[in-house]
């Protein structure tokens, strides 16, 4: 019998190996598709007023231009976590850039606003597939939970640099013509593309798909972002607004009641045990409330309020966006030296300071102090984020690691996509823009501070592993005596 002492140790596989190439080209690939995605959110912000002006549609038209990717977005991505672990990361992966790529066209030659709006929709289906596929390729190319940490910074970096690049590319490029926003997408695509043929083949586990699920979620979805963008511009009291946001109600009722008794749900229900799933799927939702509307309200500000260019405005969101590729990068590092709670509290905290800020300085109309407190949220988000994304992926089995992605990014572009829709219809009401905008951080803020409290409580045991299962996030629990 072999001593414990004389027992060799098992052999490293190559994608757990620090200098493995084929997990860092994985990585690269997933980073790029993190970053054309981000891209298509920032650079579009900046150049709504540029495409409102030549192509019409009104305050409605420019958030649905924006809800539209966004609504999609969401509504498919559990479809999309189902379908990656169905067909393999590599295989969603890689037709997701090819449909994104097709409607990046389609956006680049609308005639029209709807023809606009309803490519923005196809492309924000591509999105959905891109994601959870390249969460679960870095999951497949990082098992070390520690490791991971890091990938899981590095992938973050490519919605950090997305966020350096986007407004202030995005105001350039407008400055000559909009279209070529969604034009700068064919070059990343065709080079995700050519990359993506050496990426290692990924497991496939067939399973029937939840098509009564998927029909309930798009309804529900689509029919709440209706109501609430349509009651922002034409009153909440009207018949239309009133029954799609009933409609959304007795959808969303609908869906919880399929994924309950369906034998195979896009959602398992199961996935909401774990506390610490629970608490980043409410820290995502927050978070994208924060972060993306605030980059939707503050392009608006500059532009349609203080009267800055495109390219003045992209340069107002670039030292935020440089700071949040900072935070990204040490995310990881923090988390493996102080613990995961740390960044992500201190990241929350860093959002609300930063929102707070711009709510009692937004009358003084000044783009430098904008500028500034834009650091504070960009940065916090950026530190937390990467570490809420890895208790996601440390709450689940591996099997499940497609489908568990699915679900926190749905939570987060559903907060994107209220956003949105609640803080176009407030600065576009009687009280006046700032005023909208003060309430909209309002709202943030606190949400966002509500989360941050809750976060002090995710506690990550030592001995978590990258296939733990759910208990490995929980509640953190100390006796009376402990010190806190």
């Amino acid at each position: 019998m072999t001593h414990p002492e004389t027992t060799l140790p098992a052999p490293v596989p190559p994608s757990d190996m620090a200098d493995g190439p084929r997990a860092r080209l994985t990585l690269a690939i997933a980073s790029l598709g993190f970053f054309l995605i981000t891209l298509d959110i920032l650079i579009v912000n900046v150049a709504l007023t540029s495409i409102g002006r030549e192509l019409g549609g009104g305050p409605a038209g420019l958030q649905w231009v924006i809800d539209g990717y966004t609504l999609m977005f969401a509504a498919l991505l559990l479809f999309a976590g189902n379908l990656s672990d169905r067909i393999g990361a590599k295989t969603a992966l890689g037709w997701g850039i090819a449909l994104f790529l097709a409607s990046s066209v389609a956006c680049a030659l609308a005639p029209t606003s709807g023809v606009l709006i309803a490519a923005r929709f196809l492309q924000g289906g591509a999105a959905s597939i891109m994601l959870p596929a390249s969460m679960a390729l870095i999951r497949q190319a990082f098992p070390d939970p520690r490791r991971r940490a890091h990938a899981l910074g590095i992938w973050a970096v490519g919605g950090a640099v997305a966020g350096a690049v986007g407004p202030l590319v995005g105001g350039l490029l407008t400055t000559v013509n909009w279209r070529l926003v969604f034009g700068i997408n064919l070059p990343v695509c065709i080079a995700m593309l050519v990359l993506l043929a050496s990426v290692a083949t990924s497991p496939r586990r067939p399973s029937p798909f939840d098509w009564a699920g998927q029909a309930a979620a798009v309804v529900a979805l689509t029919a709440s972002m209706y109501g609430l963008i349509t009651g922002g511009s034409e009153g909440f009291g009207t018949v239309t607004v009133v029954a799609s946001l009933v409609l959304a109600a007795l959808s969303l009722a609908a869906f919880l009641l399929i994924q309950a008794r369906v034998r195979n749900p896009m959602m398992p229900l199961g996935l909401f045990r774990s506390a610490g799933m629970r608490i980043s799927l409410s820290v995502g939702f927050a978070f994208m409330m924060g972060h993306f509307g605030t980059v939707f309200v503050v392009s608006l500000f500059l532009q349609q309020h203080l009267g800055l260019t495109p390219l003045q405005a992209g340069f107002a969101f670039l030292p935020s966006a440089a700071f949040s590729i900072v935070g990204n990068i040490v995310s990881g590092s923090l988390s493996n030296r102080f613990g995961t709670r740390v960044p992500v509290v201190v990241g929350l905290t860093s959002m609300v300071c930063g929102l707070v800020a711009m709510l009692l300085t937004a009358p003084l109309g000044s783009p430098l102090l904008v500028a500034l407190f834009l650091i504070l949220t960009g940065s916090g988000g950026s530190i937390a984020m990467p570490q809420v994304t890895a208790v996601v992926l440390a709450s689940v089995p591996g099997d499940k690691a497609g489908t568990a992605s699915a679900v926190f990014n749905t939570f987060r572009q559903v907060g994107g996509a209220v956003a949105i829709a609640v803080f176009g219809a407030l600065i576009a009401g009687r009280g006046g823009f700032v005023q909208g905008m003060q309430t909209s951080f309002i709202i943030a803020a606190s949400l966002l501070l509500l989360t941050a409290i809750a976060s002090l409580f995710i506690h990550v045991p030592a001995r978590a592993q990258g296939n733990a299962p759910s208990r490995s996030f929980m509640l953190r629990r100390r006796p009376p005596s402990a010190c806190p």
